[in-house]
């Protein structure tokens, strides 16, 4: 799964640098996100698959805080990575004369350095919250990276603190690029709705659909692990729920936008051709 990601996620990269007619708003944003879904993935998996081959499963104190910064900064770029594409789209579908304006290259670039700027300051955030805590006692985490729920779990201080912050600060970043996400397509549904074709209705529904998907499992996902109860989560239901959008998400992307794309496919078969 991780090779299938990783291989899935360049190839869109490589289709999209060497395909001209592939160099809009949308596929600039699509080959950005494919870029930012292999670092995501690539922070977590390969220990998961290295403890899951060895007997010794351990990772040093300052690994751990490395992983979960960059774990954390990947994360919170692509929620707001995810807002952009949904923003680009809504741009496309309810502006469609302004669309090249609104969405030229500046504003496109301005969209992927901001979401990796609100990624590291959260990342940088409840990593720093995190490991100021003194560990005293347990130090084997019940997860298979380093998140933070689980890490807190071996502190011990009192972590309201923390659990605050991570309600406030990591609200902001989820929620509120949840809400822009929700926002756009909702303007976007009501756009479709009011299209007299039947065949651009379906095409339209079909481009933003994709989309959909990746968001509803990615969000959903992370909503439940950080801010439902820790009390009504069950014995080794975070790590199930984790997998979701840190491996399940980054392997459906190229498949979602690649494979249910034409104009994807057939750039990627000229490339083989060529």
């Amino acid at each position: 799964m991780y090779t299938i990601t990783v291989a899935g996620n360049l190839s869109i990269i490589i289709t999209y640098k060497l395909s001209p007619s592939l160099h809009t708003p949308m596929y600039f944003l699509l080959s950005s996100f494919s870029m930012l879904e292999i670092l995501y993935v690539s922070c977590t998996v390969p220990q998961m698959l290295s403890g899951l081959l060895s007997e010794c499963k351990v990772i040093s104190f300052y690994s751990c805080a490395i992983q979960m910064y960059c774990f954390l900064l990947f994360a919170g770029t692509e929620c707001y990575m995810l807002a952009a594409m949904a923003y680009d789209r809504y741009n496309a579908i309810c502006h469609p004369l302004l669309y090249t304006v609104i969405m030229n290259e500046t504003v496109c670039i301005q969209h992927v350095v901001g979401s990796y700027i609100i990624g590291a300051a959260n990342a940088l955030i409840h990593t720093a919250f995190t490991f100021s805590m003194s560990f005293c006692g347990p130090n084997e985490i019940d997860h298979f990276f380093c998140d933070v729920p689980p890490v807190l779990e071996l502190s011990c201080q009192d972590i309201w603190v923390n659990e605050l912050v991570i309600f406030v600060i990591g609200g902001c970043v989820v929620i509120g690029s949840c809400v822009v996400t929700i926002i756009s397509y909702v303007e976007i549904i009501s756009n479709i709705l009011k299209l007299h074709s039947v065949s651009g209705r379906r095409k339209t529904f079909a481009t933003c659909s994709s989309h959909f998907i990746v968001v509803t499992v990615f969000y959903g996902s992370a909503i439940f692990m950080y801010f439902i109860p820790r009390s009504s989560h069950r014995i080794g239901q975070n790590s199930v729920v984790s997998l979701m959008y840190t491996v399940i998400a980054p392997l459906l992307n190229p498949f979602i936008y690649s494979l249910r794309n034409k104009e994807v496919k057939s750039n990627m078969k000229n490339i083989i051709l060529r």
